[in-house]
């Protein structure tokens, strides 16, 4: 089954990026924090499922937890411990046995349901090996659609010392999906009305923004 992309779901492997320190979250694994009674990487994989073939838990620790909801990749030691994003997705491109992987963090609860289709209709759209999210006026750099051809210059990239995100996207020539329009129209110029990020794109990096989720969160259920 194709998505309106044009790429079909079986050549999109999913990446739930939870190789982080979580220090802002006290050091605790985010990933393996509670959300509606569940880890949060198995809401993330439940709603990448039918975006995707296959799934794949970029992770450094707890592999054992993470194995419960899917195939666990930990970074290449040979780059060091804990190198932030690019090298779990490196490490997610090697092991997918598909031309696509679709990154998504392990502390955004709220995966769009349309997320592959308007990710790999920007990256066809615009003939680009890699498609960024967009909402709001804000890039969100790990929540992107990359095709594995991209694995030789990213580990150049990591090899030489890279690690900013948005660095290394804008020299591999990444399209933009825009998460503010109809899927397949371009993105308005400027921030969206009120700026901020949508509750899609809202990650929770401190025991804070995770309790006012979870309260949120509970208070929807009640209204609803």
């Amino acid at each position: 089954m194709a998505s309106p992309a044009g790429i079909p779901r079986t050549r999109i492997t999913g990446l739930v990026l939870a190789g982080g320190q979580g220090r802002r979250m006290g050091g605790a694994d985010k990933g393996l924090l509670d959300w509606n009674g569940q880890p949060l990487v198995a809401g993330i994989c439940a709603a990448l499922a039918p975006q995707v073939g296959a799934i794949l838990i970029s992770a450094n620790r707890n592999a054992q937890a993470y194995a419960r909801h899917g195939r666990v990749v930990p970074d290449d030691p040979a780059l060091g411990a804990f190198q932030g994003p690019l090298a779990g997705l490196a490490a997610g491109l090697a092991q997918a046995g598909t031309a696509w992987v679709l990154s998504w963090p392990c502390d955004m609860p709220h995966v769009p349901p349309d997320l592959a289709a308007r990710l790999g209709e920007a990256a066809l759209r615009q003939g680009a090996p890699l498609a960024v999210a967009q909402a709001q006026g804000r890039v969100q750099p790990v929540c992107m659609l990359a095709s594995v051809a991209l694995l030789p210059g990213l580990l150049a990239y990591l090899r030489g010392g890279g690690r900013r995100v948005q660095a290394w996207q804008q020299a591999a020539g990444a399209a933009i999906a825009c998460f503010d329009a109809p899927a397949g129209a371009a993105c308005p110029a400027g921030r969206g009305a009120g700026g901020g990020t949508p509750a899609s794109f809202a990650n929770l990096n401190t025991p804070e923004e995770l309790q006012a989720a979870r309260a949120l969160q509970r208070s929807q259920c009640f209204r609803s």
